[in-house]
């Protein structure tokens, strides 16, 4: 009821408005006889008349005039409010919050979405790093980061680039010190940074694999970090063994700073992915953050 009434009122406000029955009807895009259907259902309902007609032109009533002046500025707010939406369509807007770690943060998030920013700067990126398995929906972030094959069956899945691949990795002068291990096991014998996980608190068992054989060891040493540029720089001091994804040493192998074992240990394997939740209609702000995260890196760019 409330429905039909408003429409009704519409029709009354433009009829009223363009002094027409033929215009209003082409402005509304209704037949005449609907729209006079329309209008006389109204006059019945509220039993007073509010258009006076003529073969010629159509007035407002002195009640009809009333009622102009008190609802058609209403509909002239509400008309103002969707164009204004609509803009936000064009213009995307509001925050997006992501749950990730430190290192994807790090090489793949904020260089990708560093230029979505600059270009739209009504949008807000939210970051939260954490190591644990967030329920991203209970939680109320929009996208997560994991590895592959953890992410749940349910959520829909973009891959944020290639294999990964970790680098066990000290400096020289740590190495001319004490003999490269061989084998993971001699890890034990030697200091190894260790990393503790900021949200887990755990102690992180360093994963190997090698001809479809995993194999997890605990190591020991003097510095245990929670921050994976602290490591490498610890392992830069010489202070021990480090064990990180090979993107966070690669300038400092490249430049012989760190020197790299067990390299024959650390096969490659499934990468970064970000999930989220199916939904029907995303937000445009959300859409482009999804889209420019689905492009390659610039350097991946160049070598195809």
């Amino acid at each position: 009821m409330i429905k039909r009434n408003l429409n009704d009122l519409l029709s009354f406000v433009t009829v009223a408005r363009e002094g027409s029955f033929t215009r209003a009807a082409a402005h509304l895009g209704v037949t005449q006889s609907a729209l006079s259907q329309a209008i006389s259902g109204l006059e019945a309902r509220l039993e007073i008349r509010l258009l006076t007609r003529t073969t010629r032109s159509v007035s407002p009533t002195a009640a009809g005039e009333r009622l102009l002046r008190a609802i058609g500025h209403r509909f002239d707010e509400i008309e103002t409010e969707l164009d204004e939406l609509s803009a936000l369509r064009d213009k995307p807007s509001g925050t997006v919050r992501i749950t990730c770690g430190d290192h994807v943060l790090r090489h793949t998030l904020l260089p990708r979405l560093a230029p979505l920013l600059l270009a739209y700067p009504d949008i807000q990126l939210e970051f939260d790093m954490n190591y644990g398995f967030r329920d991203i929906v209970a939680d109320r972030f929009d996208a997560g980061v994991r590895l592959g094959d953890t992410i749940d069956k349910d959520m829909i899945a973009v891959p944020l680039g290639p294999r990964l691949r970790m680098a066990a990795v000290a400096s020289p002068d740590y190495f001319a010190r004490q003999a490269p291990p061989r084998t993971p096991h001699e890890l034990t014998q030697h200091r190894c940074i260790n990393l503790r996980f900021p949200t887990l608190g755990g102690l992180y068992a360093w994963e190997f694999e090698r001809r479809g054989k995993a194999l997890k060891v605990r190591v020991d040493g003097q510095v245990t970090l929670n921050s994976t540029p602290h490591i490498v720089q610890a392992a830069l001091l010489g202070l021990g063994i480090a064990y990180l994804p090979e993107e966070e040493f690669a300038p400092h192998l490249e430049e012989g700073r760190l020197q790299r074992v067990l390299e024959d240990w650390c096969p490659p394997f499934e990468g970064y992915y970000l999930y989220y939740p199916h939904r029907r209609q995303p937000s445009p702000a959300f859409s482009l953050v999804v889209d420019a995260l689905r492009q390659p890196p610039a350097r991946m760019r160049k070598r195809s």
